[in-house]
């Protein structure tokens, strides 16, 4: 049996269509969703997504305003910006593009922004809401593994899911998110001892790890489902997972690849908040 390939670019255009269609009949209500985006110094890579996240506002009609400050801004000016924007009310969603200058302290810019304009999911709150399964919104990555695995109809209730990888924006809150569905869920990190002995008894394995190619596919059991959030590069300088894909895609039974599989849904789900967020102001 040959694995299926996750298609995220195609399942993350599906739901941005949906979204155009949510947009339009917000528009009819007089509510035009709005997303602000700050990004600070000159990361390249910030830039990159950041450019991807307007294109992809521009796509399904969001407004979207963009604040570029220089390094040297001051941590109370960022504070400051951040808090006429919870006050503005043509704006429902709020990102801040992390890293952030040594100067600033990223936990208290996440704390700054509104719990009800945190689309990136990441206030204290909004976790907390996660963790005792109350509505709130939730860190875009590990959603849009969900949506995606969702979307491919594979079953959640019952099955051993297998987090690699403890991150606040992905490890985290994806096992939440696995619970929520009814799933039983262990957590695995780069300091477990004998990692191979958990990914060989997971039904599905979530690996957000951060090392290139890490899992082999002697770490996995037949026909498991493998979903790679991993963003690296390998000794040539291609674009690859923390699972080593043409290794493993023998074993699994649905995998994503990389590019092409999560990457695509973390800024469509983005865009899926910040129109959540525009409705709930709408209902009040």
């Amino acid at each position: 049996m040959t694995a299926k390939i996750i298609d995220g670019k195609q399942i993350a255009n599906d739901i941005r269509q949906e979204l155009i269609t949510e947009v339009e009949q917000l528009k009819e209500q007089g509510i035009v969703p709005g997303l602000a985006v700050i990004i600070v110094g000159d990361d390249s890579a910030s830039h990159t997504y950041v450019r991807n996240k307007t294109k992809g506002c521009a796509q399904v009609g969001i407004h979207s305003e963009l604040y570029e400050y220089p390094a040297s801004i001051t941590e109370d000016e960022l504070l400051n910006k951040i808090k006429d924007l919870n006050a503005n009310d043509s704006i429902h969603g709020i990102l801040v593009q992390l890293p952030l200058p040594k100067h600033i302290s990223e936990t208290k810019v996440i704390d700054t922004i509104s719990p009800e304009k945190d689309v990136d999911g990441f206030h204290p709150i909004n976790v907390g809401k996660l963790s005792i399964g109350q509505d709130g919104f939730v860190s875009c990555t590990p959603y849009g593994v969900i949506k995606l695995m969702e979307r491919e109809n594979i079953p959640l209730e019952g099955k051993h899911v297998v987090i690699v990888g403890r991150s606040n924006i992905v490890g985290k809150p994806a096992g939440l998110l696995f619970l929520r569905e009814n799933a039983t869920v262990t957590y695995c990190h780069s300091r477990t001892k004998d990692l191979s002995s958990f990914t060989k008894q997971a039904d599905i394995v979530v690996a957000a790890v951060g090392i290139a190619k890490y899992l082999k596919a002697d770490d996995f059991k037949q026909d498991v489902v493998i979903i790679d959030v991993g963003m690296n590069r390998d000794e040539n300088g291609k674009l690859c997972g923390d699972v080593d894909f043409e290794d493993a895609k023998s074993k699994a039974s649905y995998i994503t690849p990389v590019p092409g599989g999560v990457g695509p849904m973390t800024i469509t789900m983005l865009l899926y908040n910040t129109v959540k967020s525009a409705k709930q102001k709408g209902k009040q």
